[in-house]
């Protein structure tokens, strides 16, 4: 039986995975089984101290006996999340459970749409099936808002109006700083108007914080911006970032020093490459992941639930790549984030806080990053070879351009 046949009888039972997947993920939702969320719980409980002043003294305790967790996004994503807090914690964690599984089914759909398959089908197999993988678990039991901006982005940067591409990204980079790496998509595609409002919305955001609260405001933006160590454990296996492993790798946090400065050569090159590649091939989402890709890899801190990026990556490198080197790369991330290595690294590790460790828990902490870079050569390669040949067809068949 062929892939493809395969595909086709596994699709005619596609809406019963769904329903199954969602079925048993709102169980654990409703018993609550390793569902703490927490991050949404500092979302929620500390927004109400942008207005006291407090906002960035505030700290959850509870369910974190080694590193009490901080509020460490800007004054304006508190804001936005200000109306949790009027609510009931039971009614805050369904609303956002069943948002952010509406988000996981936009992400796939929309990631299946720009590849060129519109069968719902899929779109309900895929997620049904990526409720249960590494990234998009950990965000839903730790009520994280990755899912929610990845849907924000993907949903704006392919609309045909640059307010609403820029909207889109300012108001995300507005709620977390790490999505105005998409700003680089608008500038690639010369898409300047989209720049623009990206840059307005984002500073809009930023007005709306000091209009609030100058000082809380200036304290994020002057003071706690570039402090890595607040977020977290620079070193724990859950962060997934190229500082992260190489930290890991040489038994110290490497800062932002030679060793980091060089692999972020490396990622940009790679991300260059790959970048030119899907601008000559016209490819969107390829486009759109290798920037992501680049934002996760080198930033200070990308925990493992900020990979949901592994989703669209997935969609492209199953439906779009059509190469050998595509389906290694795809089988990788399969294993990558279908394996819970990550939790089997957290839990080896004797505390959050040491960064040395045997060299084999080393070399497996480099899982993401390891094939986020794969994932970068392979976008470059393939679409290379696709213009290539497309550029030779051409060549071999001038008559049949001349009739088009």
């Amino acid at each position: 039986m062929g892939l493809r046949a395969l595909e086709g009888r596994v699709l005619a039972l596609a809406p019963w995975i769904l329903a199954v997947s969602l079925l048993g993920h709102l169980a654990m939702v409703a018993f609550q089984a390793k569902m703490t969320m927490v991050d949404l719980m500092v979302y929620r409980n500390a927004s109400p101290e942008l207005f006291t002043g407090f906002l960035y003294d505030w700290r959850l305790k509870e369910f974190s006996d080694q590193f009490a967790l901080p509020f460490t996004y800007p004054p304006f994503s508190a804001l936005v999340f200000v109306p949790l807090s009027w609510v009931p914690w039971g009614l805050a964690r369904w609303f956002w459970q069943l948002a952010c599984l509406a988000c996981l089914w936009f992400v796939t759909r929309k990631s299946l749409q720009l590849v060129g398959s519109n069968d719902p089908r899929r779109a309900m197999l895929w997620t049904g099936l990526f409720v249960w993988v590494e990234p998009v678990r950990t965000t839903l039991n730790y009520g994280q808002i990755n899912l929610v901006l990845a849907a924000l982005l993907l949903g704006t940067m392919v609309s045909a109006q640059s307010w609403k591409q820029g909207a889109g990204v300012g108001i995300a980079a507005g709620l977390k700083l790490t999505p105005a790496i998409s700003g680089l998509y608008f500038l690639l595609n010369r898409r300047y108007q989209a720049a623009v409002w990206s840059i307005v919305a984002f500073f809009g955001t930023v007005g709306l914080g000091y209009l609030i609260s100058p000082r809380l405001s200036t304290e994020y933006w002057f003071h706690l911006l570039g402090d890595a160590s607040r977020v977290g454990p620079v070193g724990s296996a859950i962060n997934q970032s190229l500082r992260g492993a190489l930290s890991r790798t040489v038994g110290y946090d490497i800062g932002t020093g030679p060793i980091f400065l060089g692999a972020v050569v490396v990622a940009a090159v790679l991300t260059g490459f790959a970048l030119h590649a899907s601008l000559k091939a016209k490819d969107t989402l390829a486009m759109i992941v290798s920037v992501q890709f680049l934002g996760l890899l080198v930033s200070p801190i990308s925990w493992s639930h900020h990979w949901v990026w592994a989703v669209p990556a997935l969609m492209w490198l199953v439906y779009a790549a059509k190469h050998r080197l595509a389906t290694v790369t795809a089988v990788a991330w399969v294993l990558a984030i279908g394996s819970y290595l990550i939790s089997f690294l957290l839990k080896t590790q004797p505390s959050i806080w040491i960064v040395s460790r045997p060299w084999y828990y080393s070399a497996l902490g480099w899982v993401y990053p390891a094939v986020g870079v794969l994932t970068l050569v392979t976008v470059a390669v393939v679409l290379r070879q696709r213009t290539s040949s497309t550029s030779q067809e051409d060549v071999e068949h001038p008559v049949d351009l001349l009739r088009e």
